[in-house]
């Protein structure tokens, strides 16, 4: 009975340890809601390449009933510094060549932003902690990315920078599954920055 017991207690401890260790795993499946983050499955179409050279793609998703897709072009850092690509204090097309646009068949809200149904350029505003998600009427297709047209700013929404979990060369856009819903989030050297976004 004694040989008996001890193997259950030996059973019992090991399947205490391998549940601490589960949760203690960062987006392990035994992770804290919190913590996980799992990007909302993804069709990427590969773009002709654009004038300077850069990749361009159109990411799709279905995001609750959302059709959304982003186009832009792919810049690689190529051991470029993070602070020449991404010039901190000045609006930036984040991306390469034409603007980077969000498609929607259904209203989003961003922050204080909405956007209804249709077309809209992103660019982003870098700070050292701080960012700003920028966005703007499409005035033509196929619209150049710079310079900056504060005209056709429709809002800003204020989002914090934290580290990547690994350096990505070549700029990315993701939308996340979070605790709170989902989020668009660009990632490019060691940045990562974030929105959350409701769709209506």
């Amino acid at each position: 009975m004694k040989s008996i017991a001890s193997s259950l207690t030996i059973a019992l401890l090991s399947a205490s340890a391998l549940g601490a260790c589960a949760q203690a795993a960062p987006g392990g499946a035994g992770g804290s809601t919190s913590a996980m983050r799992a990007d909302w499955p993804m069709t990427t179409t590969e773009l002709p390449t654009g004038r300077g050279g850069s990749a361009h793609v159109r990411n799709s998703w279905v995001v609750n009933g959302a059709n959304v897709s982003l186009e832009y072009g792919r810049p690689a850092l190529k051991g470029r510094a993070e602070a020449q690509m991404m010039p901190p204090g000045r609006p930036w097309r984040t991306g390469a060549d034409a603007a980077t646009i969000i498609t929607t068949d259904r209203a989003l809200t961003f922050g204080s932003v909405t956007l209804q149904p249709g077309t809209y350029t992103i660019n982003t505003q870098p700070g050292t902690e701080q960012w700003q998600i920028i966005f703007g009427r499409l005035k033509a297709p196929g619209q150049w990315g710079v310079p900056y047209q504060p005209d056709l700013e429709i809002g800003r929404v204020p989002v914090q920078r934290s580290m990547a979990r690994a350096p990505v060369e070549m700029l990315t856009f993701h939308i996340d599954r979070t605790s709170a819903g989902q989020a668009l989030r660009m990632e490019w050297g060691t940045t990562s920055v974030s929105t959350p976004f409701t769709v209506n």
